[in-house]
């Protein structure tokens, strides 16, 4: 029994502690409820009476052991746990964080927004999930006009619940009439968004897309007044003073004209880009048809004003010279981090 006290109490001080589960397998076995330290006291009924006393006091002094050496490995690690948590210096050089980068969409965008802000255009926005009527009627289309057909519209079906027809807007003209319906001349707006038509994916095309267009509704607006805004962006944008209309057609404007700026035939590129013409399209436009202004509550006999659109993706495509349209829907880490400090 006695060489039993000394086996033990040499164990406790040659007991390796140097993680939290070592300490922990310490503790049961020397401290625990079932520690060996209690089996020697059940042996004290065997001992002589006149060896109790001493025996006694061994058996304490071999538990004090436990319970010393126990702290002090305790205070250790506790020690060492605070090392690991210590708040870190807030002086010492950071590690360099990654400059991030905004879509070329925004960037195009954002740009041409400020050129319009410039001028005291100020940005209209509306629901991408649009009426019928917002989105044809009041802007002029016929009943047998093509782009009512589900060829070129998503139309979103509801079981027939909902009080009128619904779809994905095909153009942020809705959101021109929106704002005619709500606010009174003089009306200067730009509205970007993204719109969607049922058409087929490809390097040249895609089923979404983003457009940015103006109007701007006033008494005594001319031709001439479009003609000199539409001057002015190509120069802030393109750094191009000169441009042509060319007669189109759109539903909305009367008359309505596509616009040209003359890029030149200076390089290789620009004559792919021009196809040999030096001219580049770069949007339509048109005088604000009267039955238009009607339709929206505005006297068209008062008031007369223009309208304007472009894509974004093909002005952003021609800026930063991507070939695919597509790589500006797919989220390629790759492709986009080529637009860091755009």
């Amino acid at each position: 029994m006695w060489d039993k006290i000394d086996e033990i109490n040499k164990e406790i001080d040659d007991f390796t502690v140097e993680t939290a589960e070592q300490l922990e397998q310490f503790r049961i076995k020397f401290l625990g409820s079932k520690n060996v330290i209690k089996d020697l006291f059940k042996l004290m009924k065997e001992v002589p009476a006149d060896q109790k006393k001493e025996f006694g006091q061994r058996l304490n002094a071999l538990k004090q052991n436990a319970q010393k050496r126990f702290d002090g490995h305790n205070k250790t690690a506790t020690s060492s746990t605070d090392k690991k948590t210590e708040k870190p210096d807030v002086t010492r050089p950071g590690f360099p964080l990654e400059a991030g980068t905004r879509h070329p969409i925004s960037v195009v965008r954002n740009e041409i927004v400020t050129i319009f802000n410039r001028i005291g255009y100020t940005v209209a926005e509306g629901p991408e999930i649009e009426n019928d009527y917002h989105n044809f009627t009041a802007l002029n289309f016929p009943e047998e006009h093509p782009a009512r057909d589900m060829q070129d519209t998503f139309f979103v079906h509801d079981n027939g619940q909902a009080p009128e027809k619904l779809a994905l807007r095909t153009h942020t003209s809705s959101v021109q009439v929106r704002v005619m319906e709500t606010q009174k001349p003089p009306i200067r707006i730009i509205a970007p968004g993204r719109v969607f038509r049922n058409e087929a994916i490809s390097a040249r095309a895609h089923c979404i897309f983003h457009q940015i267009e103006g109007l701007y509704i006033d008494e005594g607006v001319s031709f001439a007044d479009m003609k000199q805004t539409l001057m002015y962006f190509a120069k802030e944008f393109f750094g191009k003073t000169k441009i042509r209309l060319r007669p189109s057609y759109f539903p909305f404007t009367e008359p309505s004209a596509e616009v040209d700026v003359y890029w030149g035939l200076e390089t290789e590129a620009d004559y792919r880009m021009t196809k040999g013409t030096g001219w580049l399209e770069i949007m339509g436009c048109g005088m604000v048809d009267p039955n238009v202004l009607e339709n929206c509550g505005i006297d068209s006999e008062k008031y007369s004003g223009f309208a304007f659109g472009m894509g974004i993706e093909r002005i952003a495509a021609q800026r930063f010279g991507i070939g695919d349209l597509r790589h500006f829907f797919e989220n390629n880490i790759e492709f986009l981090s080529q637009f860091k400090g755009a």
